[in-house]
Parts: structure tokens; sequence; C-alpha cells
């Protein structure tokens, strides 16, 4: 279900995908029946294609990997984490628009 640029992450790649990569990560917590990752998830795409070489985009799906979920308290999905550095640095629960997502991706790449 990921689009181009998009990378699908399990518990088992978390660690060297996200928390050691070297550019920033927006990550994408989502579910196979969960509507409004349905709705969020081509804006993810989106942000994917626009900021490619600067930001890294992956997505876990919370049905098969629990580890990465429960390690950063994810309840609601769909859960967008922005890490920096191994560490998060911003998030956003629920779908929102993309202007919000844009602007969160902004500010992690200042």
């Amino acid at each position: 279900m990921a689009g181009l640029g998009v990378f699908e992450v399990s518990d088992a790649t978390f660690e060297q995908e996200v928390l050691q990569s070297e550019q920033p990560v927006l990550v994408d917590f989502w579910a196979v029946w969960c509507g409004p990752c349905k709705a969020i998830g081509p804006i993810v795409d989106s942000i994917a294609a626009s900021y490619a070489g600067k930001l890294k985009v992956a997505k876990v799906n919370v049905d098969e990997n629990g580890a990465a979920p429960s390690r950063y308290g994810i309840r609601g999905i769909p859960t967008l984490l922005f890490f920096k550095g191994g560490k998060v640095a911003d998030q956003v629960v629920g779908y929102v628009p993309q202007e919000v997502i844009e602007e969160k991706v902004k500010r992690l790449l200042a």
C-alpha cells in the first residue's frame, strides 16, 4: 500500500530504517481497515514525492507490527510521527489537511 518513495517498515527494520536514518523520517502508522488512514495515504505519498532526497517516508502497518507502535504509545491511527536524529520531533494524530503536515515537514527540515 506504499506509494512511490514510501518504504514499508516493520518492527524488524524500524531501528535501521527510521532511528538510524541520516535524513529526517516521517512514519505513517496505519492499518488496512482504517478509513482515515486511506484518506491520508495520498497526502503522505504526495509529501514523499515532494520531499524526495530530503525526507524519508515510511509506513508501519500496526496490525502486522506491534512493537514500534507500542514503543511510541500509538493508540489511534492514523498517527504520523516525525523523527529527526532517531528521536520523535513532532506528531499528528488522525486525519489532517495536507497543509498541516507540510508545515510540520518544513519545520523538521529547517
